[in-house]
């Protein structure tokens, strides 16, 4: 993370002596990214980190990838997939994927297991609902609109208030801010359309006195189930850089012009060959010959991922796209606004519109679910004909 929190107590030197009530060492987790040499926390604990009373192979629900043939743009109608009782990690549905990121869907109403990805970082968006994110470094409270990105190997457990929507985006490395909105120290710099007062942390200690607790751990081999000889929500302090942090859409201030500009103002997150971007509620271009809504365009080194979480968006207006829709354009397909989108937009002060797009430089596949939900009309919308 960009900048530094301190949580709980800790000793006022590092690798130092910190010494429990009845006199005993607390046990010191360094977490760090990229073999020491980028961000990290270092964490105290009760018990020892390390102590595992069992470990088995765990096998985790399927996931299923077809290519996009024939190569054709898609839409997918997640809330088609409402189910009940699902759980945040082992209910998600996925929808796309590729070797560089993986995307899913769920309607939650009960806790998750104890969980962590040793695969990379996973960004959470909610859609709807509130729930907690639950982990060593205490709790984070999240509501509709937020971005919730939870770090490479961080045990956390993510507990809804009543049925929670999110859409999970899964990393095969690290999720964060955009390089260019950051100065060489990592603090956010004034052209960035949002800053350090916009992201949340946790704010104390969560402590939790179990014993042979679960913990599933995702990882480049499969999954293991470990049991740990004590709950790893013992810490009593921490400090650093790398944690649990949310990011609300609402608060993404967006970058407009005269004439319209392209998706890279709307980049929120950078990822290992994907970027997430949002579009938020603007004032549009006000040029007097403007035309607002996005000229055809053809991103030929990418897969576009539009879901529309809000409001009414403009460019597809009659395309059947509707709250809790995603939309597909794939590289090697030109996409645009729909018939007319253009001249309806002429003379526009203002889009009310909310959605989070995701561009991925390597094909996206389809998996079982979003084929389940898929709109077999949308690719010939743009001539007008059913499909």
């Amino acid at each position: 993370m960009p900048y530094y929190r301190s949580v709980g107590e800790v000793p006022r030197k590092r690798h130092t002596q910190f010494r429990q009530p009845d006199g005993s060492l607390y046990a010191e987790e360094l977490m760090g990214q990229e073999g020491f040499s980028s961000d990290s926390s270092l964490l105290y604990h009760r018990h020892l980190p390390t102590a595992i009373v069992a470990a088995e192979e765990f096998t985790p629900p399927t996931v299923t990838r077809v290519p996009n043939l024939p190569l054709k743009p898609r839409h997918l109608r997640t809330h088609k997939l409402d189910s009940p009782g699902a759980d945040p990690l082992l209910g998600r549905q996925y929808l796309l994927a590729n070797d560089d990121v993986k995307i899913a869907y769920v309607v939650a109403d009960r806790p998750s297991p104890l969980y962590r990805s040793a695969v990379g970082d996973e960004c959470l968006y909610v859609e709807a609902g509130r729930l907690r994110v639950e982990s060593p470094f205490g709790v984070l409270e999240v509501t509709a609109g937020d971005y919730v990105i939870v770090p490479t190997s961080v045990t956390h457990r993510l507990v809804p208030d009543g049925p929670a929507r999110l859409l999970t985006i899964e990393a095969t490395g690290h999720i964060g801010p955009p390089k260019r909105y950051l100065s060489v120290r990592g603090q956010f710099l004034e052209h960035a359309p949002y800053c350090e007062r916009d992201i949340r942390g946790p704010g104390e200690p969560l402590l939790v006195d179990e014993t042979d607790v679960e913990v599933l751990v995702r990882h480049r081999r499969g999954w293991t189930r470990y049991t740990y000889a004590n709950h790893p929500f013992d810490v009593v302090g921490w400090d650093g850089h790398l944690y649990p942090w949310a990011f609300s859409i609402h608060d993404f201030e967006p970058i407009t012009g005269r004439i319209h500009q392209p998706p890279p103002v709307h980049q929120t997150f950078q990822g290992p060959n994907f970027v997430i971007c949002s579009f938020v509620p603007r004032k549009v271009d006000y040029h007097p010959q403007a035309i607002p809504v996005p000229y055809n365009h053809h991103n030929v080194d990418s897969d576009e991922m539009l879901f529309y979480t809000g409001g009414n968006y403009e460019a597809r207006r009659g395309s059947g796209i509707e709250q809790g829709s995603i939309s597909l354009h794939p590289a090697g397909f030109t996409h645009g606004p729909q018939p007319g989108a253009a001249e309806r937009a002429i003379g526009a002060d203002f889009f009310d519109e909310l959605a989070v797009m995701v561009d991925t430089f390597r094909p996206l596949d389809l998996c079982e679910p979003g084929l389940a939900c898929e709109d077999p009309g949308y690719a010939w919308t743009w001539a007008g004909r059913a499909g």
